[in-house]
């Protein structure tokens, strides 16, 4: 927390590349806004497209800064979404499969990793985002990871993946569990344990009814409140791996609970306690959204569109692989199980 504001004080040098990003997401937004679109992806598109300014010129600083400080700010500020009280709507049974299906998820992705030549780093990255929430997660998993020469392309790969297969999934599988069968309920309950990201579950979820949009928000708020044990998980096996020895980012030790995790549980925790005023709660989840997308578009900006195409196909393998697990095991599981 001390090197980010510390960071924030070189707000001269910092400024181009900041202002540059915020400004490509806020077209972004307006694109998403005016076409119905994902607004990550455009973000994303768009940050590409200028590329040339973070090689070189005063932007580099600035760009660096967005994709990492303001990456771990927005993921921070995340948890204001969340209250115990609703979460514990969804029941034991309902919370166990949830569980047992991110798990299985992210499993999935390390069994196909070595199969499909791809690395554990981009397994975890890809069922992580798969299993909780997107780009989101996404995001937060590469913030703890140790950091490489092709961390950030594999983020960047991800996080388009994730998107065009959650868009994808906001118009097909509401017709699909409508065809199956499901009650508006379970319909919610299988669209808010399946789609990646928020924005699509609220989409799909409340167009197949008021009582299936509530249900599967509830659903998706509990997967997004397990970033934290995840991210959690992966740090102390980060730790137990390296024996404490200096690593991750910035050559020093990887940190117990990183301040982003930080201040998602205290934020999860101060609206459980208390009952914030939702224009606060909406206007934290707004800035939430701003440092994000703008994260998304610095994120861009660094990444080129021919470090992007060596990425091979076994790498989208992997992502529609990890979705159609979660897809599959949550059906079944909701035939067998019957938790909501």
């Amino acid at each position: 927390m001390t090197k980010f504001f510390t960071t924030c004080g070189h707000a001269g040098t910092l400024a181009p590349g900041v202002l540059l990003s915020a400004t490509i997401a806020a077209a972004a937004a307006f694109l998403g806004a005016h076409y119905a679109a994902p607004v990550m992806l455009f973000a994303l598109l768009l940050g590409m497209a200028f590329n040339f300014l973070h090689e070189q010129g005063p932007c580099r600083a600035g760009v660096d800064f967005a994709a990492k400080g303001l990456l771990r700010l927005g993921v921070g500020l995340l948890g204001i979404r969340i209250v115990l009280e609703d979460l514990a709507q969804i029941g034991l049974v309902g919370a166990g499969l949830l569980v047992g299906l991110i798990v299985t998820t992210i499993g999935v992705g390390f069994v196909a990793a070595p199969l499909l030549r791809c690395r554990w780093r981009f397994a975890l990255l890809t069922g992580g985002a798969v299993a909780i929430c997107g780009a989101s997660a996404a995001l937060a998993i590469a913030a703890v990871l140790p950091a490489d020469d092709r961390m950030e392309r594999d983020t960047l790969f991800t996080v388009m993946a994730v998107t065009a297969l959650s868009t994808f999934a906001m118009v097909a599988y509401p017709v699909l569990f409508g065809y199956l069968g499901f009650s508006d309920i379970q319909q919610g309950f299988l669209i808010g344990a399946t789609i990646h990201d928020v924005a699509q579950v609220v989409g799909a979820g409340f167009s197949v009814s008021d009582a299936a949009g509530n249900t599967a928000t509830i659903v998706k708020l509990f997967r997004v409140a397990m970033l934290p044990v995840v991210l959690i998980a992966i740090v102390l096996a980060l730790r137990l791996a390296r024996g404490g020895q200096p690593g991750g980012h910035g050559g020093g030790k990887i940190p117990l609970l990183p301040w982003f995790m930080l201040l998602f549980l205290a934020l999860v925790l101060l609206g459980s306690v208390v009952e914030l005023p939702p224009i606060l709660v909406a206007k934290v989840d707004l800035i939430s959204r701003i440092c994000l997308i703008t994260a998304i578009a610095a994120l861009g900006i660094k990444t080129s569109l021919r470090a992007l195409s060596a990425v091979g196909g076994g790498h989208m393998a992997i992502v529609v692989l990890e979705t159609m697990a979660l897809l599959g095991l949550a059906t079944v599981a909701l035939y067998l199980l019957q938790p909501v």
